[in-house]
């Protein structure tokens, strides 16, 4: 068991005073040694360096819980925000975390129902088998025997939000004065605010019970489990659901799944994105892989909703025009995808064709064939998708003077198209890419 998190702005800040020491330290080491190594020597070096910066992230963020850790998480499926070897350390926030202690616990229920929960439940443990978004999982049942997951929010993180927000902008940018692999101040900025706007949203768990109702009554796409909430033993803080039984992604990799299976899976995934936005008008904004299971019947289970997003049908008509439009081998010129970046707020509408396609174009070609490379075949093997492009600064510079905006549900999309994209490499599938969205042919 860990120590409770520290719940006040001197202690909080204190982890973060001592996370960028250890920064600051391992900064210096790192350059010292990079000067006496072969180049081969120091990309293994870099690597393992990016490792360390994000031990030393992680370390604090568990520490810390709450917010921070949700961040840890989101970070951790940002391809284009951190270095690899950071985002593989960050990424065990997704399910290895450090459990808080019983009688924190035992205080979330007094506060919530009166009583200790196990008065509350037939059967409680008190130890908890998995970490959540904002808080930490237990198994318990009900006198009829129904088996459940109990999710029990992190005290006080409410009250933390703003203010370990402001300190991990703070922390990374003095870590990005004394390196290279942290974006600039601007992008950080930007992800933060993001970041603070979702998590306000995620604290209150009956608005994520309703979501779990919503997508219960409207999800239509066989193979695919949404556990549902149980409102008699729910509260704002304390959300109690039908249990899954299932395997994350890690540990069913381990068992060695057959490419059939494999196969099954990756499709699953893969459905349930494009149903999500085609279909449900809707999507699961948190996919990092502590958020699915894969269960023994062959079904996947879909977990944590307490960050959805509403997409609206202006925003996937215009997405599925200039996908079309980029998609097409035989088009004449890029007019019509022009037009549906006009439509998408991402360019000013003075901004020529001819500025466009001779610009904007080429320094955005490496991050359009990532993103379209499964739908250039009928069938696309996951194990050979391409990694994603790294920054290139001549074609950001372009992109940041020819870029107007974003529309407000790009960043959320664009996390939940690159987290399927990433799992579906990481199972190594083979997946029937048509869909009704760029295959309007299949409606």
């Amino acid at each position: 068991m860990s120590k409770n998190p520290p719940s006040s702005k001197l202690g909080r800040s204190a982890v973060s005073g001592l996370a960028l020491a250890q920064v600051g330290i391992s900064h210096v080491g790192h350059k010292a040694r990079q000067l006496t190594r072969s180049d081969e020597a120091k990309i293994t070096a870099q690597d393992e360096h990016e490792a360390e910066l994000g031990r030393i992230l992680f370390r604090a963020l568990n520490q810390l819980k709450g917010t921070a850790l949700k961040i840890s998480q989101l970070l951790s499926m940002e391809a284009d925000f951190l270095p690899a070897g950071i985002r593989r350390e960050l990424a065990k926030g997704c399910y290895q975390v450090t459990p808080l202690n019983r009688a924190l616990v035992h205080k979330v229920f007094s506060r919530e129902f009166g009583q200790a929960p196990e008065h509350v439940f037939a059967q409680f443990d008190a130890t908890s088998f998995a970490a959540a978004s904002l808080g930490q999982v237990h198994h318990a049942s009900l006198a009829d025997g129904t088996q459940l997951a109990v999710k029990i929010q992190y005290p006080g993180i409410a009250a933390s939000i703003s203010s370990d927000v402001r300190m991990l902008r703070g922390l990374l940018h003095t870590m990005s004065l004394g390196s290279d692999l942290i974006p600039r101040k601007e992008l950080v900025d930007r992800n933060m605010s993001e970041l603070e706007h979702k998590l306000a949203e995620e604290l209150d768990y009956e608005h994520e019970a309703a979501q779990l109702r919503w997508f219960a009554r409207h999800v239509r796409l066989p193979g695919i489990v949404i556990p549902v909430p149980v409102a008699s033993h729910s509260s704002q803080r304390i959300l109690s659901m039908q249990r899954l039984d299932g395997l994350h992604l890690d540990e069913w990799l381990a068992t060695n799944p057959d490419q059939a299976t494999r196969d099954h899976f990756g499709q699953l995934l893969f459905d349930w994105f494009w149903h999500s936005v085609c279909e449900l008008g809707r999507l699961h904004a948190d996919p990092h892989p502590g958020n699915f299971l894969f269960m023994a019947d062959g079904q996947l289970g879909v977990l944590d909703f307490g960050c959805t997003k509403s997409i609206s049908k202006s925003f996937c008509t215009s997405m599925a025009k200039a996908w079309r439009g980029l998609l097409d081998q035989n088009r004449s010129s890029f007019a019509p995808v022009r037009l549906a970046y006009i439509e998408l707020g991402l360019i000013r509408a003075d901004l020529s064709l001819e500025d466009f396609e001779t610009q904007l174009i080429p320094a955005a070609t490496a991050l359009v064939e990532w993103q379209l490379q499964p739908f250039t075949m009928q069938r696309f093997d996951f194990r050979h998708k391409t990694s994603y492009p790294a920054p290139d600064t001549g074609h950001g510079k372009i992109l940041v003077k020819l870029a107007l905006s974003y529309h407000e549900d790009m960043p959320y999309f664009d996390r939940a198209y690159m987290g399927m994209m990433h799992m579906l490499k990481k199972i190594g599938a083979v997946v029937d890419t048509r869909n009704p969205w760029l295959n309007p042919e299949l409606h």
